[in-house]
């Protein structure tokens, strides 16, 4: 990306800062981050995908007294003295905090791709194709377990480029141009920090190489976000080039790493065939239940019947099968009876209270999905700590490994039991927000969330009483909307407590504290 910013520059006097999608940039007048800890110790923070912190090799930075770094270091200060107006805009931006913003970006690209295709004339689905992403339906279809793998990933390579940059930060010890040249005042906060190799360039070129993975048709957007994140800190005062293309190119290595995985953990299966889908009613049948089925018009295929079959992070599959929830009542049964009349009492209130918590954790078709939701919390709560850039990164990636993990044991038992939802049993039973087209047990909105709480109540101990309060309201949110049983919340909740201990349980090993 040498000199690219040149033509960029360019670019951006004729474009300003449109962009080809109109996408919510919350926070826009958040000061400056400041980190409250700068973890300057994070080079020995044990990774997740990479199998050391400096399995990827980067060359030592040239000498502060050498012909190339003098010459960066008059470009740096040429490009603070003739900073524009769009330039400052992108430095107030990004210096918030750059791994919070690829976050708030992934989270309004998960809403933007959030919706299901429409019937063929014929009365089947299309299904998004990653082959041919811009042809009807666009491809992704971001619903919640391919939200939830979507955050996962892209904070794991944050997380673990991170750590990379900060193993060769200590290595190195590159001082920043303002601590080289004191006449140079920079725009945004100092640090102590090593310069070499710029960890905004890390973060911005690791979630770059795998948005475009995940959300293809959006490439020329975040070509442009990578190139503002990537060289803010140069127009800034605080970056030279070579400290930006270092990051640069490791962000972009370790980011191989990760797409590796993500290629190989059985995601392309998920959606099935015809011929899986009616197995899994057949099998029901012959064991003498009522199968789950669509109660859309014509009949939808059921979401991603087998992400259940996806790998996960922090167990195996034999894990994933001994954490399966016990079988839900028979239908039939007293014990089934009393709970689907319970969903048709609830689903009838009018208790206005009710209506708001079903409405606020709602996030359907269009939202950023549940673990969007959770994101968003995390975000506020790692925003008010003033929390590093690889804090934000690790909390970020034990979260989102964790609401994947339950998304995927979710799934596997929505699929192995194959239960229907309570309006198919009852149809008179009319629900607030619409029904989901997949099985009822187990509620992914009570796993995912409480695995969110388990986790976040870990990493900020004095919100644990206030997140455990907001996981219950989401789980009970779908009984009130008449979408759940109580015993698919009930079991959802107990098996994201136990994916939730499994992201406490590293969290308190990998070396980060806490």
């Amino acid at each position: 990306m040498k000199n690219i910013h040149l033509l960029y520059t360019l670019l951006f006097s004729f474009l300003g800062l449109a962009c080809s999608q109109q996408i919510d940039e919350k926070w826009a007048d958040l000061a400056p981050l400041n980190p409250s800890n700068l973890d300057a110790n994070a080079g020995t923070w044990q990774p997740i995908v990479l199998s050391t912190q400096a399995e990827i090799a980067l060359p030592a930075p040239p000498a502060p007294n050498s012909a190339q770094y003098q010459q960066e270091l008059q470009a740096t200060k040429a490009a603070l003295a003739n900073l524009s107006p769009q330039q400052a805009q992108i430095i107030q931006y990004w210096s918030a905090g750059v791994t919070l913003r690829w976050n708030e970006i992934m989270r309004e690209l998960v809403a933007k791709h959030n919706l299901p295709p429409v019937a063929n004339p014929d009365g089947t689905y299309p299904i998004p194709n990653s082959a041919n992403p811009f042809a009807y339906p666009q491809f992704p279809f971001a619903n919640p377990p391919y939200a939830a793998r979507a955050y996962a990933y892209v904070s794991v390579a944050q997380y673990d480029a991170l750590v990379a940059a900060y193993h060769y930060k200590n290595l190195y010890q590159t001082q920043a141009p303002y601590q080289i040249d004191n006449t140079i005042q920079p725009r945004v906060p100092k640090s102590t920090l090593a310069a070499y190799p710029c960890q905004d360039a890390v973060i911005a070129a690791a979630s770059l190489e795998l948005m475009k993975f995940l959300f293809p048709t959006e490439v020329d957007y975040l070509n442009q976000k990578a190139y503002e994140a990537m060289y803010y800190k140069m127009w800034a005062g605080a970056a030279v080039e070579s400290d930006i293309l270092a990051g640069e190119a490791l962000g972009k290595a370790v980011a191989q790493k990760v797409l590796t995985r993500a290629r190989n953990d059985n995601m392309r299966n998920a959606v099935g065939t015809q011929v899986k889908w009616d197995s899994l009613v057949n099998r029901v049948r012959t064991m003498g239940g009522t199968p789950w089925q669509s109660l859309e018009n014509p009949a939808r295929p059921p979401m991603l019947p087998f992400f259940g079959q996806v790998k996960t992070w922090l167990f195996d599959t034999n894990t994933l099968a001994q954490i399966r929830p016990e079988a839900p009542y028979a239908i039939g049964s007293p014990e089934f009876q009393a709970q689907l009349a319970e969903v048709k009492r609830e689903a009838g209130s009018n208790d206005r209270d009710k209506l708001r918590i079903v409405h606020y954790w709602a996030d359907g078709a269009g939202t950023y999905t549940p673990p969007g939701h959770w994101n968003a919390l995390a975000a506020d709560y790692i925003q008010q700590a003033q929390q590093s850039e690889v804090r934000t990164a690790r909390n970020f990636a034990l979260l989102n490994m964790a609401m994947m993990d339950a998304g995927v044991a979710c799934w596997e038992a929505k699929t192995y039991y194959y239960f229907p939802r309570p309006s198919q049993i009852d149809p008179s039973i009319k629900t607030l927000t619409g029904v989901p087209n997949f099985p009822a047990y187990t509620s992914g909105h009570s796993t995912f969330s409480y695995t969110a709480a388990t986790v976040l109540g870990h990493l900020f101990p004095n919100q644990k009483n206030q997140l455990e309060a907001m996981a219950l309201e989401a789980s009970l949110s779908r009984l009130y909307g008449g979408i759940h049983y109580r015993m698919d919340c009930e079991a959802g909740a107990r098996c994201g407590k136990v994916i939730g201990g499994y992201a406490v349980a590293r969290a308190q090993t990998d070396g980060a504290g806490n």
